[in-house]
């Protein structure tokens, strides 16, 4: 039985937040926050499509434009990082917590 690769899932690299994030259509990503509210839709900035098995390529120069679309789901904020500053024979210790903010966003559409 062969497969026809009209139908293979397509893969794409996409530039969002200064980050570069490989997707699939219907996965859900966090990436960082957008200032969009819950159902928006939002477009990213396309790098690279190919089929999963990479026989059909597009590769942008830098770009190829707009053409993944996904659907903001929520936004929060990510596990406490926690950094620990300390100096040995001066009794000098700080701990300071951090917690980035992310958009969780599911690919809706690889055009």
């Amino acid at each position: 039985m062969a497969i026809n690769s009209t139908n293979m899932a397509k893969i794409a690299i996409i530039k969002t937040g200064g980050k570069q994030y490989k997707v699939k259509e219907g996965e859900t990503i966090k990436i960082e926050k957008l200032d969009k509210e819950a159902k928006a839709q939002v477009a990213f900035d396309t790098l690279l499509i190919s089929d999963t098995d990479g026989k059909n390529l597009e590769l942008g120069a830098p770009s190829l434009g707009e053409k993944v679309k996904g659907e903001v789901v929520s936004e929060g904020k990510a596990d406490k990082v926690t950094v620990v500053k300390y100096k040995n024979k001066t009794r000098y210790k700080r701990t300071l917590g951090h917690r980035q903010p992310f958009t969780a966003v599911k690919i809706t559409a690889i055009a």
